[in-house]
């Protein structure tokens, strides 16, 4: 009975998306000062600048051409995008007669055919700088080869969708109609803060036909406006590494001067000492039935989270220089171990469902636990969200005002839905409310998680009777439910099978919104995970003796079930891939058929049928960065938004260069994922457990799996 409860739930929750909330960011939680931008326009005072630039100040009108405007590099490979010169552009302040000239950086959306008369600097010197050649250069005159065209639509295409849910806007695909026409250039222009950019651009670069340009966004010096948020940050985290400092003085003063026992030190006076918080978090005592391998598989699938979003993020971006030959890796045969890179995120789905079980059983009964479903929720809850509440206010703030560049606005779209919907990612309920206006575009993964905890009761509690038939009934019958709601599911939608496909990048948005983030479609793995933990656990103790064959041979199940998983993205990734059978059991059957595979590796290391396997990921090499994985995963992705908001040029992609730049993204996480674990989520831990008293207690068991904030929280 409980799997129809459980296949009816997750249906309805299915069905309920079928819409989202459009944002809508009041003025008061604004990015930039809009009034500012508006307050600057004076046309009368923008001619009399211009004029007198060009009459009396051919070095000021240099500034402002050589800060703007160019033919974006690298046309002939997909560019369409030309960043100027940001920080020049608003450097310039210059005082002239009855004004002061500054800068203001714009960048304009132009199609590929608009008549330009000049889209060089050079072009637009004065006359008396006669010795300079001026050549004149007409996009429309140029021979470019129709396919390239085609395909650059194709890339900006496929990638616009992904994009625009991780706070991107693209507009490279907005003209429709012929090759020539379905291309526009984004680019930069250096104006005086006084003028319109479509004035500046008539005035400065001599563009008669303007009626073809749209502005995309301006920035001025200063624009970020001040708002009840970034109060509110500064004051919490203030307070907080005031706390760090104080707590690790006394700490220090207690264990260190005085050397007293550490149980007569008062323990909520020092959980916040980064004394302690650090030697907790890099110490780790051995406990017989820890499933040890545990800590390596969370390593190295954060390790892949977040390689893929290295490249995701720099291609979602779309500030690379060389758009096609990233469309040729893409399709490539040799760039699978990225394009399988989402399939990753089941592994933390398989092992939430595992250690929901394994870390439950023995310790609850069936009655114990409805008893304290509160507690068993609650616990989940708060263990969660002071990592998660820290991170929405870093960005609501700080991440904000740490760097800038000309690229800023994707940063700032991040900023404005965690000010709108910060609410949303709390309850984890966004992937339903507001799934294409996420704050934390990754945090899908955490509400679909704690939707997935919710429901898990009503299968644990036939788990829990002791009743080994009851209990597979229970798990086999919900993991046959769910799959059976799911393909129906994705069979009536027919969506495509992957976040970026090339041949249908119409649908990217849609397979986002109603596959990618349902529960329903992302469920399934962790019913895997319930019937794994379930396995260890009546094995508890106990060596299971298989087969030399039939290990051997379940090792090649799995080691086939996860090589066809990883190879399916290949095909999908074709400019000619349309089947779209294939792409409905993609959806339905990849990814429990990746969690089986990863279900089995782990079974096996703790049994001993892994050999060095087991040995490479039970090495305590692997324990600080299994205890740091949940905040390195709210954490990597905003710092990578900033990372690529700030490049002053177009970034020429290229494999290895990527590889350097995950290296610096994964130190930079882990080095940020510490401190906010050291000033937040190990202290809140120590309080929450101090003042919950630790939920339900058990007989002793003979052995178990430790329970500690940073292994039973989330599959991290």
């Amino acid at each position: 009975m409980n799997s129809v409860y459980l296949f009816i739930i997750i249906s309805l929750c299915g069905n309920l998306v079928s819409g989202y909330l459009e944002i809508t960011v009041p003025e008061h939680k604004d990015i930039f000062d809009w009034d500012l931008y508006e307050s600057v326009i004076d046309d009368e005072l923008c001619e009399e600048q211009i004029g007198y630039m060009q009459q009396n100040d051919t070095q000021l009108l240099i500034e402002f051409l050589d800060a703007g405007y160019r033919t974006p590099r690298g046309f002939m490979t997909g560019n369409v995008l030309d960043l100027g010169n940001y920080f020049q552009c608003l450097r310039i302040n210059r005082q002239i007669p009855n004004s002061v000239v500054e800068g203001k950086f714009c960048m304009v959306n132009a199609p590929f055919s608009l008549d330009f008369s000049s889209l060089s600097a050079i072009q637009t010197l004065p006359d008396e700088w006669p010795d300079i050649p001026r050549p004149k250069l007409n996009p429309r005159n140029l021979k470019v080869n129709e396919d390239n065209l085609k395909l650059s639509r194709n890339f900006h295409s496929a990638v616009a969708g992904f994009s625009t849910f991780n706070g991107v806007v693209n507009r490279n695909n907005r003209i429709a109609g012929a090759p020539t026409t379905a291309v526009t250039f984004r680019l930069a222009a250096c104006i005086p803060k006084t003028c319109t950019p479509r004035t500046a651009l008539e005035g400065l670069y001599d563009i008669v036909e303007t009626d073809g340009l749209e502005l995309d966004y301006c920035r001025l010096p200063n624009d970020k406006q001040w708002v009840a948020g970034d109060y509110v940050a500064f004051v919490i985290f203030g307070i907080c590494i005031l706390l760090v400092v104080l707590s690790t003085g006394y700490d220090i003063h207690c264990s260190v001067y005085q050397q007293k026992d550490p149980k007569e030190i008062n323990k909520l006076l020092i959980s916040f000492s980064a004394y302690t918080n650090t030697r907790r978090l890099v110490t780790y005592t051995p406990v017989p039935g820890a499933l040890e391998c545990l800590d390596g598989v969370r390593a190295f699938a954060m390790m892949w989270v977040i390689l893929g979003h290295t490249f995701a993020n720099q291609i979602a971006s779309q500030i690379v220089a060389n758009p096609l030959d990233v469309l040729n890796w893409m399709t490539s045969l040799g760039a699978i171990w990225i394009t399988a890179g989402p399939i990753t995120v089941d592994t933390f789905f398989m092992l939430s469902g595992l250690l929901v079980v394994y870390t439950t059983a023995g310790k609850l009964t069936s009655m114990k636990l409805l008893k304290n479903l509160h507690l068993f929720y609650l616990n989940r809850l708060l263990r969660m969200f002071p990592a998660l509440a820290a991170v929405i206010l870093l960005h609501v703030s700080i991440l904000n005002r740490v760097a800038d560049g000309p690229y800023w606005g994707m940063v700032s779209v991040l900023t404005q839905r965690c000010r709108v919907y910060w609410w949303s990612t709390l309850l984890h309920i966004q992937n339903y409310v507001n799934p294409s206006h996420m704050c934390l575009a990754h945090s899908w993964y955490l509400a679909i998680d704690v939707q997935c905890h919710i429901l898990s009761p009503l299968v644990l509690v036939w788990v829990l009777t002791g009743k080994r038939r009851l209990a597979w009934s229970a798990l086999i019958g919900a993991f046959v439910a769910v799959m059976a709601a799911a393909t129906t599911y994705n069979f009536i939608n027919d969506f495509q099978s992957g976040p970026i496909i090339p041949s249908r990048p119409q649908d990217t948005m849609r397979y986002l919104d109603y596959y990618y983030v349902n529960t329903l479609t992302r469920g399934s793995p962790f019913l895997v995970g319930l019937i794994v933990g379930y396995l260890l656990h009546l094995n508890r103790g106990k060596k299971v003796k298989l087969h030399i064959f039939l290990s051997s041979f379940l090792w090649i199940v799995a080691i086939v079930l996860a090589g066809l998983v990883i190879y399916s993205s290949y095909p999908i990734m074709q400019l000619t891939w349309d089947n779209q059978l294939a792409d409905n059991m993609i959806n339905s059957f990849v990814r429990p058929a990746w969690a089986i595979a990863v279900g089995w590796l782990i079974f096996a290391c703790v049994h001993g049928y892994a050999g060095p396997i087991n040995w490479i990921l039970s090495l305590p090499t692997w324990k600080v960065l299994s205890r740091l994985s949940y905040i390195m995963y709210l954490i990597h992705y905003p710092l990578m938004f900033v990372v690529n908001g700030m490049p002053i040029v177009p970034i020429y992609f290229d494999v290895k260069f990527t590889l350097f730049q995950f290296l610096a993204h994964f130190s930079l996480a882990v080095i940020v994922s510490y401190i906010i674990t050291i000033v937040v989520d190990a202290p809140c831990s120590v309080i929450i457990k101090h003042f919950m008293g630790g939920g339900p207690k058990r007989s002793p068991p003979k052995t178990e799996q430790p329970e500690s904030i940073h292994e039973t929280r989330t599959g991290f």
